[in-house]
């Protein structure tokens, strides 16, 4: 049985000393994909769940309906164990399988894409909705396949991306600290962990004759940026998708190294990457957070988030100040022409103060603020996974995403809101920006 003529994000990160790589094990709960913050606090998403769905209505396919297994949800421990209950049941050996997932479990994942090879199944992405009354369903291209589920669709036999579909990848990471990596601890026992994983994830890359570029594509995009599409000739290339080739198996390939990271032209103060902290600016205190300027993992700059107090009761400004350098082989970078920030579903836009390149030309110096109100800080100082949000783009469109987490937020806010109380006038005067 097959779905017909159907046509057409893993993460990692090498973290050397302070940052540590991830994925997921049975005795630590660790995690391959980034749940949105909307997500993460409305509840634990749901487990995959697999259904065997037949097309319709039937008077528009006939004797030619097309039946296919339904997999959609978060992939987790005992999400292979489901699926072979599922199997059994079933006679679903060489059946198509469409997947909708925003990814989960490492382990999980390769377990279950090892059933479905020994299965011989085609795997798709694809968007299953009932039709009501019909016992029937209809199969959409307009689906997502992110992080881990990416490793699941290499395990078909046959595989098969519409070009409606959108699979997406970025780095894994330890599952407890995934909302705010950078300010999290690791500890050699993660290193350990983890380096173990990894060599099993390539392995199975291996296994299921995917190409390495998957994983070293992967390895790019850290948790604060957001997942990255995979192009169409990406896709091809990496075997993801082999509908117009045979799947000749290639032997397997070492895993290389990322190109190393560019160190930052230099640090903007002494505030830490690990977390908000108080830190004076312009004689006053402030709350404040580094944290690396990315693309695709790729280290530019770093830049600095600052929290003052307003010059009225219930108001925050809030200031950005970036050090950008261009990336390898690229000149210097372009002037800065937008900077906003989003903290819950509120979106501010920030006035670019300056940006302007250092005397030696490479380098880049942007200043912008903004005024927010203080309920907004308030949800960042909440517990749970609250971030806040940095988006930029310059003048030549390049942009970048990234989300930094709300450690040490609520810990320093009781001296910061006292500290408004005497000073708001003066914090207000010192970190507002002419133009």
């Amino acid at each position: 049985m097959g779905i017909g003529t159907a046509h057409g994000e893993f993460t990692m990160r090498r973290l050397f000393g302070a940052v540590a790589f991830a994925s997921v094990l049975t005795s630590i709960t660790l995690t391959g994909m980034n749940v949105p913050a909307a997500a993460a606090e409305s509840g634990r998403p749901a487990s995959m769940q697999f259904t065997l769905r037949t097309e319709g209505p039937a008077s528009s396919c006939a004797d030619q309906c097309r039946v296919w297994v339904a997999a959609s949800g978060m992939i987790r421990a005992e999400t292979v164990n489901d699926f072979e209950a599922f199997a059994q049941k079933n006679d679903i050996r060489g059946a198509t399988i469409a997947l909708e997932s925003e990814g989960g479990s490492v382990l999980g994942a390769i377990a279950l894409g090892r059933s479905i090879r020994r299965l011989g199944m085609t795997t798709t992405v694809g968007r299953t909705a009932d039709l009501p009354s019909s016992g029937r369903a209809t199969l959409s291209p307009r689906a997502d396949c992110e992080s881990m589920c990416a490793f699941v669709l290499l395990a078909g036999v046959k595989r098969i991306v519409p070009a409606q579909a959108r699979v997406r990848v970025h780095q894994i990471w330890l599952g407890d600290r995934r909302e705010d990596a950078a300010a999290a601890v690791y500890s050699a026992e993660d290193l350990v962990i983890v380096q173990r994983d990894i060599g099993r994830l390539a392995q199975y890359t291996a296994e299921m004759g995917g190409a390495v570029d998957l994983l070293e594509v992967s390895l790019r995009v850290p948790p604060w940026e957001p997942m990255r599409s995979l192009t169409r000739d990406e896709l091809q290339r990496m075997r993801l998708d082999n509908a117009e080739t045979v799947d000749s198996r290639q032997p397997a390939m070492p895993v290389g190294a990322a190109p190393p990271a560019i160190a930052s032209a230099r640090k903007i103060s002494l505030v830490s990457e690990r977390g908000w902290g108080i830190a004076e600016r312009s004689g006053v205190s402030t709350l404040a957070r580094r944290h690396p300027l990315t693309i695709d993992g790729e280290d530019i700059g770093s830049f600095e988030v600052t929290i003052a107090c307003g010059a009225k009761p219930g108001e925050y400004v809030v200031a950005y100040d970036e050090t950008r350098q261009a990336s390898e082989g690229g000149g210097a970078p372009e002037k800065l022409k937008n900077v906003e920030i989003r903290i819950g579903q509120k979106t501010t836009p920030l006035a670019i103060a300056t940006s302007s390149l250092t005397e030696q030309g490479a380098v880049r110096v942007s200043s912008a603020s903004g005024i927010v109100p203080a309920v907004l800080i308030k949800v960042l100082a909440e517990g749970g996974n609250r971030s806040l949000t940095v988006t930029t783009s310059s003048a030549d469109n390049a942009a970048t995403t990234i989300r930094i987490g709300n450690t040490g937020v609520a810990a320093n806010m009781p001296q910061f809101t006292a500290t408004c109380a005497t000073n708001a006038q003066t914090a207000h005067a010192g970190l507002v920006r002419a133009e």
